[in-house]
């Protein structure tokens, strides 16, 4: 194998690693960030307007998530349940 093949290869298997930790990490939300979710397989994140009306406007549409609320998708639909999942991933009502 080629020292070209050889570098791909290692890339591709560190690739592969690292994208299924980040799907495993904690998700960490920031002041200021709005986090949008725009349909199956569409994430992201944007920096929001700082300016007080913004705020005012989103607040007066927005409803608090409840504690131990669990999110997951099913063919490509965004659900939430309430509930907790165990360390094995076995879903539990509260």
């Amino acid at each position: 194998m080629t020292r070209l093949s050889k570098t791909l290869i290692a890339t591709a298997a560190f690739a592969v690693i690292a994208t299924s930790a980040l799907s495993e990490a904690a998700w960490d939300f920031k002041a200021g960030m709005a986090y949008v979710y725009g349909g199956p397989g569409k994430m992201s994140a944007m920096a929001m307007a700082p300016a007080e009306k913004n705020h005012e406007a989103m607040m007066k549409h927005a409803k608090k998530v409840p504690e131990n609320t669990v999110f997951f998708t099913d063919n490509g639909t965004l659900y939430s349940a309430s509930g907790r999942l165990d360390p094995t991933g076995n879903f539990y009502v509260n």
